[in-house]
């Protein structure tokens, strides 16, 4: 398959790493508080997993559309995202089967320092309106 769904920049900002651990109930400091991140290793507060995960679902379903629907997200956490970082979200259909209406994508979220995330998710949906392109592989 390899399709390539379009790129999907996200700016890194205080608001949406401290906005995203409250949403998420994650009041832990190094998600918060520079300071107490700081006097921990970190250089600055940096995203919670499910602030990632969310970010994650949002890029398939802006992709695949409306009737979307996640059913499976496995991803791994890499390189922190720091304030001030803007993580590109990639993506990459492994499988797709239109009749059944269900796509499992490969996805990648890469900032300044390396690989946020990777990971796999598995959809369904009625009616896609994936929006790709065509790698040079596809187009030989």
């Amino acid at each position: 398959m390899g399709t390539e769904l379009p790129p999907l920049e996200i700016s890194i900002t205080r608001t949406l790493i401290v906005a995203g651990a409250i949403a998420s109930r994650d009041y832990q400091d190094v998600h918060h508080d520079a300071e107490l991140a700081h006097r921990k290793g970190a250089p600055d507060i940096f995203m919670n997993i499910l602030t990632t995960n969310g970010l994650v679902g949002r890029y398939i379903t802006d992709c695949f559309g409306p009737t979307a629907q996640l059913r499976k997200v496995a991803i791994r956490l890499g390189a922190p995202n720091y304030p001030g970082d803007t993580m590109v979200l990639t993506g990459r259909i492994e499988e797709l089967d239109e009749q059944a209406g269900t796509a499992t994508v490969r996805v990648l979220g890469a900032n300044g320092i390396g690989h946020h995330v990777t990971g796999t998710v598995t959809l369904s949906f009625t009616e896609a309106t994936v929006t790709v392109t065509l790698t040079d592989e596809e187009e030989a």
